[in-house]
């Protein structure tokens, strides 16, 4: 998700989360980038005047949760548990937007997808963004003459073309786009999200594909980077009984293609993680002890106000809780692998 501007969100091919802060040195931060399903189900609230009528535990995983448990527990608490609003972010919803015009452009045949024409899809489903989430809008609010919205459009066309020269429409026949999954483990443990692509070979090789609109993390990174897509990989993996071929994921804001290929070591480590991720949430669920774990991405979280970290205080618990168990493990940070 190097420092960009470019939201987590906006980067996890995915699920849309509402997350405001960008890739820290290459680091996703609970990136998942189109699913406003997924989200929705999992508590993440992106209007301000959105409210949880009935407070229920979390029963699910998807790759932003996930993040989010890694990167703080409070925040997680916050999105799925509290379901606070925040505020839209400029590059996250670029990124909403850039997605949903890569996803539009294979509706025409293939000789018909061009440059000009994908950039002409944009300020269509500009309009369905704003007409889907009105609370895009505020964006742009203090932009009478609309400059900064021409600019902001703009830099979306630059990570559109940049697209074609990353990988040829015209030869692509995606098996299914923003396609949603959803698998449950032994563990009774249910992972979902939603893949931005996927390709099948003639020969039945199956391929996931996720776009980024941020930069291509620094080598160090790319384990971070590629958890999200293992995730993936476990829950195609769970549901059809095979394992995908390649994991792309494919960086506009640099103009860069990461692929790995994995293997079912990969997806046992992963599923592994997860479980172990989960029992973590559910303790944390069960006792209301969310701690909340300061970095320096505390400075784009919508969330402070009500941070001990920042002298703010959590709302009221909304669901019951037991003691928690003496001596057990604290909620120290789960690497991405």
């Amino acid at each position: 998700m190097e420092t960009s501007t470019e939201g987590a969100a906006a980067d996890g091919g995915g699920d849309v989360a509402p997350v405001t802060a960008p890739v820290a040195n290459g680091v996703p931060v609970g990136a998942d980038s189109s699913a406003v399903g997924v989200e929705a189900a999992e508590g993440a609230v992106t209007a301000p005047e959105a409210t949880a009528a009935v407070v229920i535990p979390p029963a699910s995983l998807s790759p932003s949760r996930a993040g989010d448990f890694m990167q703080c527990p409070l925040l997680y608490r916050f999105r799925v548990i509290d379901r606070l609003p925040e505020k839209p972010s400029a590059a996250a919803t670029k990124g909403t937007l850039v997605h949903a015009v890569l996803e539009r452009l294979f509706d025409a045949p293939a000789a018909e997808r061009t440059v000009p024409r994908a950039k002409s899809l944009i300020p269509g489903q500009w309009d369905r963004l704003r007409e889907s989430r009105p609370e895009v809008v505020e964006l742009f609010a203090d932009d009478p003459e609309g400059e900064r919205l021409a600019t902001w459009l703009g830099e979306a066309e630059q990570l559109v073309e940049r697209w074609f020269g990353l990988e040829d429409p015209t030869r692509l026949e995606p098996a299914e786009r923003e396609l949603f999954v959803e698998a449950e483990l032994d563990s009774g443990l249910r992972l979902r999200g939603i893949i931005d692509r996927v390709d099948v070979a003639p020969t039945g090789e199956v391929r996931i594909v996720d776009y980024k609109t941020g930069k291509a993390p620094r080598p160090e990174y790319a384990e971070g980077a590629l958890f999200q897509m293992k995730f993936y990989a476990l829950v195609v993996w769970r549901l059809k009984n095979v394992i995908p071929r390649r994991l792309q994921l494919v960086y506009l804001g640099s103009g860069d293609v990461l692929t790995y290929d994995p293997v079912l070591a990969d997806l046992e480590r992963v599923e592994r993680k997860l479980l172990a991720l989960w029992e973590a949430i559910r303790q944390a669920t069960e006792t209301g002890d969310w701690r909340p774990r300061p970095t320096k991405l505390c400075g784009w979280c919508d969330h402070r106000a009500h941070c001990p970290e920042f002298g703010g205080t959590p709302p009221p618990y909304p669901l019951p809780v037991r003691a928690a168990e003496s001596g057990g493990g604290s909620q120290g940070r789960m690497g991405p692998d």
